[in-house]
């Protein structure tokens, strides 16, 4: 597919998506559950390779047993394992629940702590994690780059980054700063919703359809 004359340019590109996608969800609610930012960070921890709507299943049962990092800290490991089962990787994700939680009182007071290093050093999060509670919590600006953002990243040639380190710099430097939190959950609900994995083969949503028109070269984009 050959790109329209006005979207041969990344730019130009990446412009489109961010006026378009705040027409169409011009509120951005986090998707995972939560009450505050410590929730928040096991939810998003426990979301790893599993789906939004499934953790906001089996979080209130896991709340149920301790809401805060004092009382997760008396919860045997065995039981949060079994409690978070269905949501995979339980035994990795159960330790690193109660370490995490132990962490933050020992050295953090029983707070979440405010900065990416810290957050980072956190049994079980990594920088994707952190920079969700960061944007989502704290409101700090921050891009999260999970599956779906990287593939319309790729799809709309917004990035040539393999990986999502690359692509979480390339979408950083083309969008303004401000409109990160809110732009990063937009694209995923985009994804979700119109431009799947499966459902779009690069000309089919809107926004593809807007990009490519109907030619059959892709070779143009920058």
């Amino acid at each position: 597919m050959k790109l329209s004359p006005d979207y041969r340019s990344r730019q130009a590109r990446a412009d489109y998506v961010d006026c378009r996608l705040a027409e169409l969800y011009p509120e951005t609610p986090v998707p995972l559950d939560h009450k505050d930012a410590y929730t928040l960070l096991v939810a998003v921890l426990l979301s790893a390779q599993c789906t939004d709507k499934r953790v906001n299943l089996i979080t209130p049962h896991l709340w149920a047993l301790a809401g805060t990092p004092e009382e997760m800290t008396r919860v045997p490991v065995e039981e949060i394992q079994r409690v978070i089962r269905p949501c995979g990787l339980s035994p990795q994700k159960a330790k690193a629940i109660a370490g995490l939680s132990r962490m933050l009182v020992e050295q953090h007071g029983g707070q979440v702590p405010r900065t990416f290093e810290e957050l980072e050093a956190l049994p079980g999060v990594g920088h994707k994690t952190a920079s969700v509670v960061m944007a989502q919590a704290f409101g700090v600006p921050a891009f999260p780059v999970d599956t779906h953002i990287h593939r319309l990243a790729q799809r709309w040639k917004l990035s040539s980054g393999r990986n999502v380190v690359q692509t979480e710099k390339d979408l950083k430097k083309l969008f303004p700063k401000e409109h990160w939190n809110q732009l990063h959950l937009r694209i995923i609900f985009y994804g979700r919703e119109y431009c799947t994995a499966y459902s779009c083969d690069g000309k089919t949503c809107e926004i593809c359809r807007r990009f490519w028109g109907k030619e059959s070269d892709r070779g143009d984009a920058t």
